[in-house]
């Protein structure tokens, strides 16, 4: 289905227009954006936690220690919303109240369960090691089964899902549109910085083709 069906809860009320439920929108801002946030309630409580994700499918893989709380609650069925949300530019515009930003942004809904088979698990891990570094995985010692046991993953599957993204100029009132002041978009992206070796390693080690030519989707 190249379009995930709204429900009750994903369909966008306000500014509908910016909202989108294609699945390939939905497939590139999880692919771009660095980490999610995870939101959950344990004992009337409330909680939003950063974390790495990564997406196999139509799946998005959570991880971290064994020992997490917010993996020891989620994985145990309670309910979740799980968040990204990419900035591309600030929206400057002639009154204060008509300022924004230009986003790109996700929210899923559902419930995750942990990933128990060791394949699956392995290839989990993976996936989020090369979400954040694509090719990385094969110059690396992979997990031992020390590191396997103290490690959590969870699968959570894309189905309840809507994207809401802005685009464009600041969305002045006429009448404010003759004011003096300077309008428009201030385009924001994440740029990588010169690399930075480690002050263990040896100095012969060259640099992998990709860092030096690090890219995000």
């Amino acid at each position: 289905m190249p379009r995930f069906t709204p429900t009750e809860r994903t369909t966008l009320h306000r500014r509908p227009q910016r909202g989108s439920y294609d699945r390939a929108v939905v497939a590139a801002i999880l692919d771009e954006a660095f980490f999610c946030h995870v939101g959950f309630t344990v004992d009337g409580q409330p909680y939003v936690i950063p974390t790495i994700h990564a997406r196999v499918g139509d799946h998005v893989y959570l991880h971290g220690s064994a020992a997490s709380r917010m993996l020891r609650s989620v994985r145990e069925g309670i309910p979740v919303c799980v968040t990204v949300t990419i900035l591309d530019g600030i929206v400057l515009a002639r009154s204060a109240f008509k300022h924004s930003l230009n986003y790109r942004s996700v929210v899923i809904l559902g419930t995750a369960t942990e990933v128990r088979d060791r394949a699956e698990k392995n290839d989990a891990l993976k996936a989020i090691v090369e979400h954040v570094a694509p090719q990385r995985w094969d110059d690396v010692r992979w997990p031992n089964e020390q590191e396997l046991k103290a490690t959590s993953v969870l699968r959570l599957p894309l189905e309840e899902v809507s994207a809401k993204i802005r685009t464009g100029p600041p969305l002045d009132l006429e009448e404010d549109s003759q004011a003096t002041c300077w309008a428009g978009e201030l385009p924001l992206r994440l740029v990588p910085q010169p690399p930075i070796a480690d002050p263990k390693l040896d100095a012969t080690t060259p640099l992998p083709s990709y860092i030096r030519e690090y890219r995000r989707p």
